[in-house]
């Protein structure tokens, strides 16, 4: 029973008053020039700790500062210095053997058709390729070192945190390896790796052939910003040889619109381009809405460029449906509450007329858009409701 135990009886007893008769029971006794310590190391009288903690250092023994000093001096060196120089050698050696993972990042974003996660986990795989660990331990931690630090390379950016997560877990999960040498080990690593990268760089194509079944002759589509995946429906649409028109925001403050309905207009899609304060205006010429997203919600709801949410809130009013393309390592596990609760995503904003110092301008680049607002969501798992979102999450992250 605990009331039995040393340090129960002790407390009582130093609790009651007593002293201990037998000097010689005690294990260790501690120097007289700590008593004064460790009769009261917490000075604070507000804190209630147990006597018994307290003292514990009296019965474990206590190496005291003078102790180090001598043992330094008989050593004839400075363990601090020496430890400290020995840890700075051993990290300066393995940031040189380390893989340059974020130059084979941006070697692979020089790509246009290939989104910032999918050159993350392309990167991952070539460090797992240029490994030269020995255990499975050090490539997991190689891997993992290379993942923060392409997380921290844009702490703003959803899908590539996402990505570079579900990467992870993807290629690290697997109960294969506890039963293989090293060698296959790392090939089983790899494998998996490269896998996950097709699937992630087949996802675009998946989403745009899944979406075709809702796009029929004679219908105008309303889409915000620039998407990759978006952009891919449509030209997939056209190539089906399906007739359709498509109006197209300005997508304030990059102008990221002029981009997609410049790529529209060398399809031979008929598009007009809105100025953003339009949408409602245009909203009963509409059949539907399509947007991308930035990264996917526990919610159901989606983080996209600024505008979407106001959107979203039109297309709801005039029962429009919403879709929303999104791939699935864009699918993080995040669960906003309003507005305000996500990391913000700054760009400066070119009003072409100088603005006074006084006045204060809003240079968030997206905002939150709730499940109850969209339709369904296009992605490589299938066609999804805002509310099947959850699960899938779970499934991708357990």
């Amino acid at each position: 029973m605990w009331r039995r135990s040393a340090s129960f009886i002790l407390d009582n007893r130093l609790l009651q008053g007593d002293t201990v008769t037998n000097p010689e029971s005690r294990l260790l006794s501690p120097p007289s020039s700590m008593a004064e310590t460790l009769q009261n190391p917490n000075p604070d009288p507000t804190l209630t700790i147990s006597p018994y903690y307290q003292t514990r250092a009296a019965h474990h023994g206590v190496v005291t500062s003078d102790w180090l000093a001598q043992a330094q001096a008989a050593s004839g060196g400075d363990t601090d210095t020496r430890s400290s120089e020995q840890e700075s050698s051993l990290k300066s050696a393995a940031s040189e053997h380390s893989f340059p993972v974020i130059d084979e990042f941006n070697n692979w974003r020089k790509q246009p058709d290939l989104a910032e996660a999918v050159a993350a986990i392309k990167a991952l795989a070539s460090v797992i390729r240029s490994s030269e660990a020995t255990t499975m331990m050090e490539l997991q931690n190689e891997l993992k070192t290379a993942s923060d630090s392409l997380k921290s390379w844009d702490m703003t950016s959803i899908s590539l945190t996402a990505g570079c997560d579900l990467f992870m877990r993807y290629v690290t999960r697997t109960s294969a390896v506890e039963y293989e040498d090293f060698d296959s080990a790392k090939s089983r690593f790899l494998e998996r790796a490269e896998k996950f990268g097709e699937i992630s760089f087949k996802a675009r194509k998946i989403i745009a052939m899944l979406s075709q079944d809702f796009i029929f002759d004679g219908c105008t589509i309303l889409v915000h910003g620039f998407s990759r995946v978006v952009l891919e429906i449509l030209k997939t649409a056209a190539e089906n040889k399906k007739h359709f028109r498509v109006l197209c925001t300005e997508g304030r403050p990059d102008r990221t619109g002029l981009r997609l309905s410049n790529e529209l207009a060398k399809l031979d899609v008929p598009v007009k381009l809105l100025i953003d304060s339009a949408v409602a205006y245009s909203m009963d010429e509409i059949d539907m809405v399509f947007v991308g997203a930035d990264g996917v919600v526990e919610s159901g709801g989606i983080i996209n460029m600024m505008g979407t949410y106001q959107i979203a809130l039109v297309a709801k009013t005039m029962d429009k449906p919403v879709y929303v393309a999104a791939e699935s390592y864009k699918f993080a596990r995040l669960y906003p509450l309003n507005q305000k609760d996500m990391v913000p995503a700054l760009k400066p904003i070119d009003f072409g007329v100088p603005i006074p110092s006084k006045v204060e301008v809003e240079t968030s680049a997206r905002d939150y858009t709730p499940p109850q607002y969209l339709t369904l969501l296009f992605t490589d798992l299938g066609v999804l409701t805002p509310s099947v979102v959850s699960d899938e999450l779970i499934q991708l992250y357990l």
